[in-house]
């Protein structure tokens, strides 16, 4: 497998009384992307799948805000994630 083709994962997290926008708190490739995903499913974290965005995201700084430009595709992800949450309180 070549580098290009291991598994990335990125995690961000967001507190809407506090951050004016989503920041980045973990990313990795390989054997640290799979630890991401482990973590996150222990958790009960909802996860989605866009290779593109976390290729983004993997290029920022720890603790680094998205950009504006990211804005639109990780609102998308947040409400997906504030969905998910819904359905749980709901069951």
């Amino acid at each position: 497998m070549s580098k290009n083709d291991r598994k990335m994962a990125a995690a961000l997290k967001y507190d809407r009384t506090s951050d004016q926008a989503p920041k980045l708190v973990a990313k990795g490739r390989g054997y640290i992307a799979e630890k991401i995903l482990e973590v996150a499913a222990k958790a009960g974290v909802p996860m989605r799948s866009d290779p593109s965005l976390v290729q983004i995201l993997c290029r920022l700084d720890m603790d680094e805000q998205i950009p504006v430009e990211l804005y639109r595709a990780v609102a998308e992800i947040l409400a997906f994630v504030y969905a998910m949450n819904e359905r749980r309180r709901e069951q």
